[in-house]
């Protein structure tokens, strides 16, 4: 793993002396110390103290002054002012009273200088007025070791916390934004937002805290704010219509309160899901003029209209409907003059009634797909097609199935389109989104998608 580059600085520009680690961005002078080039920063926020009673408390490094844990600031705050200490890059400490309670040990086993560089401010001043601060950051190998030991220490307590989640079958959750209870494993209510809500926070094997996710987002949603865009509005109703008409239904990536939420951010030292991301589509780029010659493509599989019977090229599955259930694709296609998007209709219509248990020759209705199929073979109904405008409907361009390769290997050349003397051209048309309105209340659309976000 490939060290991050570690803060190094000037308190106001000056020289640097001596400590076994090195600094990061330093240059060595005419005396063989280093300069420091680049500027420190002190922590923000650094004044506020508020903290729970009873939390848990850190350490000063090197007196006895104790800080909350739940915040870092008041104590790096401390070191600075009172024992020049600048601690690099601290938000990549995994574990900081660890940390802090490491380097508490070893600064009383040997001198700050064999660890830090020393940083020499107003070195242009009467020596009286120069102050040195001390640099403890990443460079030193053993800093390093100690940031990489507690973060995998932190992201085996996550797969751990992650695992008992994904096996918790106890969990008892509300949806929020129908209010309808989920017990059992989390992935029921979170499969549910995603499939009847179009809110999808990620799939749930990659969810950590999922308990508290869910918290966190429902108290911002109580506080009438826009999970997006995190607008607060003035009631439920101008809410939900902001984030229906928006597309607001998902959560905003720049804000880094989730990033907790999510076990990519714990992969890797200092690296964010982005730049992780980043980098698996940097090495996509690298090897793409690799040569793939020797990639041999898995055959696809399409699934028989009437039964599960799989056929790794159409020829084959349409002999199999043909001989097995008295359905021939190819010549009812022929014989209708059928161009793909009808052809595309006409399956997924089929599939549909197949599913429903539905014999679509006679209308009669079957209690399994077993009974169906005998009934079809017997009445001979499977090649007995309703007439065409039952399913040359706009509602079948909808794929009954997903992934149904079947779709993929529908022939759309001229010459298969149609038997002769029965050729004619049908024209798709895309709908005009220029009338808005209008749309609204004659598009196909309002009778296929399902209800909208009920509050």
């Amino acid at each position: 793993m490939a060290a991050p580059r570690a803060r190094g600085a000037a308190l106001g520009g000056g020289e640097a002396g001596g400590g076994g680690a090195g600094g990061a961005g330093a240059v060595s002078n005419e005396d063989g110390r280093d300069c420091i080039l680049e500027p420190l920063s002190l922590p923000e926020g650094a004044g506020h103290s508020d903290t729970p009673e009873g939390s848990p408390s850190v350490p000063c490094i090197f007196c006895e002054e104790h800080f909350p844990e739940a915040q870092q600031d008041p104590l790096l705050k401390h070191m600075i002012i009172e024992h020049k200490l600048v601690i690099a890059d601290v938000r990549l400490v995994a574990d900081f009273r660890r940390y802090v309670l490491y380097w508490r040990r070893r600064f009383r086993e040997q001198p700050i200088t064999d660890f830090c560089s020393v940083i020499r401010i107003n070195s242009t001043a009467p020596l009286e007025e120069q102050e040195s601060y001390f640099l403890l950051c990443d460079v030193l190998p053993e800093d390093r070791a100690l940031r990489e030991e507690l973060q995998a220490q932190r992201l085996k307590g996550i797969l751990e916390q992650q695992q008992r989640e994904r096996d918790d079958n106890s969990f008892h959750g509300v949806c929020m934004f129908c209010n309808e209870e989920f017990l059992g494993n989390r992935s029921v209510l979170l499969n549910h937002m995603a499939r009847e809500h179009a809110f999808n926070i990620g799939l749930p094997d990659n969810i950590v805290h999922c308990g508290e996710f869910l918290s966190t987002l429902q108290r911002k949603l109580d506080n009438l704010q826009c999970l997006y865009c995190e607008r607060t509005f003035r009631d439920k109703s101008l809410l939900k219509g902001h984030m229906r008409k928006k597309q607001h239904r998902k959560i905003s990536p720049r804000n880094h309160e989730y990033d907790r939420f999510y076990v990519i951010n714990y992969l890797e030292l200092g690296k964010s899901w982005e730049e992780v991301q980043s980098e698996d589509d940097r090495e996509l780029l690298e090897h793409q003029e690799e040569d793939w010659s020797d990639w041999e493509e898995r055959p696809v599989s399409a699934v028989c209209l009437f039964c599960e019977k799989q056929a790794e090229t159409t020829e084959q599955l349409c002999a199999h409907m043909e001989e097995a259930h008295g359905f021939d694709l190819l010549k009812t296609k022929a014989e209708l003059g059928l161009n793909f998007y009808e052809q595309v209709k006409l399956v997924n219509f089929i599939r549909r009634q197949v599913h429903q248990g539905r014999c679509y020759g006679c209308c009669a209705r079957f209690p399994s797909r077993a009974d169906l199929g005998a009934h079809l073979a017997e009445a001979n109904h499977a090649g007995l097609l309703p007439d065409r405008r039952t399913w040359d409907q706009p509602e079948y361009y909808f794929p009954t199935y997903e992934n149904d390769s079947l779709l993929c290997t529908l022939s759309d050349s001229e010459g298969d389109l149609s038997a002769p003397g029965q050729s004619r051209g049908v024209t798709v048309i895309g709908e005009d989104t220029s009338q808005l309105q209008a749309l609204r209340h004659s598009s196909v659309l309002n009778r296929l998608l399902l209800r909208g976000w009920e509050g």
